[in-house]
């Protein structure tokens, strides 16, 4: 378990930059936790923090029960052994290959080839480059790159996986593989996975629970189902609606009507489920669908309908309790939007 308690991040000049301020977060051990912000906003700093590459100016944090914040330089080296890294550019050493650089920490800890030479290659393996142990990073792929920095940061055996928006210098396509390993890793090796993005897609298909970060401050955090399906902060809502379209059109927003105007949420086989032809031919009143799409959370089919219910006030409140207690979630919408 990483624990992040009132963390401050100062830095000094003529004007002090606040990049964090008074930060906690507890992070359960084995989960795939997103932090996510616009640039400026402090994530960056605040996952370097968590090796300690950057000293936060107040606060702490602990793995596991360990104090990282009263560790002197030579068991902080010890504990970073635990604490695996990749890069947005990859950070390779172009005049080594694939095998030396994935080799390299534990070169640096004094290891012999002989000795890491199962181990890398079994890592190559199972990040998918068998083949190319040989080869110059010159000669790879962003795709590719990206995989050799992620064997690399598993060679120590780390407990914890820091990820500094690792797909953001990589096409669509590429992503959602570099994603799926990111998922093999951590269900392979039960490793901890900590990462930062801009990129709300990357948190909805890899993590399970996300926080969002504005101005050097937590702002919203939660499982990754609750965060997307109901946001609190203006911040939140739009990160979610660039994935999931969550809010309705401004001119269809015009036209809500007060008490007749409602959002819809389905998640998984509920998504599938015929409800509203069911609803119209219950009660006494008119549905139209305004509005709507249906994609995928966490693998699981989720569905996002807006739509307005026209009738007496009677039979409009029993059609919303039977879509109540279908186990659907619908709320009224508000004029700006869901």
């Amino acid at each position: 378990m990483i624990e992040i308690r009132n963390v401050s991040k100062v830095y000094q000049g003529k004007t002090p930059i606040h990049a964090l301020n008074n930060i906690s977060l507890t992070i359960d051990k084995g989960n795939i936790f997103g932090i996510i912000g616009f640039s400026g906003a402090g994530k960056s700093t605040l996952i370097r923090c968590l090796n300690r590459l950057e000293e936060p100016t107040e606060g702490t944090i602990s793995i596991d029960g360990l104090d990282l914040m009263s560790l002197n330089e030579s068991e902080l080296r010890k504990t970073r052994r635990e604490i695996g890294m990749i890069f947005q550019h990859f950070n390779l050493l172009s005049a080594k290959t694939v095998f030396d650089n994935i080799a390299m920490p534990l070169y640096l800890q004094g290891k012999k080839k002989r000795d890491v030479q199962k181990k890398v290659l079994d890592l190559i393996e199972f990040v998918g480059l068998s083949g190319k142990e040989n080869v110059y990073p010159g000669h790879l792929s962003g795709g590719q790159k990206q995989r050799v920095g992620i064997a690399r940061a598993l060679v120590t055996d780390p407990q914890i996986l820091l990820c500094d928006e690792a797909t953001s210098a990589l096409d669509p396509e590429t992503t959602k593989n570099v994603l799926e390993l990111l998922r093999k890793v951590n269900k392979a090796y039960s490793i901890t996975i900590v990462l930062i993005t801009h990129e709300m897609s990357v948190i909805r298909d890899l993590c399970d629970r996300v926080a969002v970060i504005d101005d050097g401050e937590i702002v919203e955090e939660g499982t990754v189902y609750d965060v997307f399906t109901n946001p609190q902060e203006r911040i939140t809502r739009n990160f979610v609606n660039t994935v999931l379209q969550n809010e309705i059109p401004p001119h269809l927003s015009k036209k809500i009507r007060s008490g007749t105007y409602y959002r819809l949420v389905f998640l998984g086989e509920k998504a599938a489920r015929p409800l509203l032809s069911e609803v119209s031919k219950r009660f006494d009143i008119h549905l139209n669908i305004l509005y709507g799409s249906i994609t995928e959370l966490q693998e699981k089919p989720y569905g996002n309908l807006f739509i307005a219910i026209d009738g007496e006030i009677e039979e409009r409140n029993k059609a919303i309790q039977f879509i109540l207690n279908s186990g659907i979630d619908i709320k009224e919408a508000e004029a700006h939007g869901a």
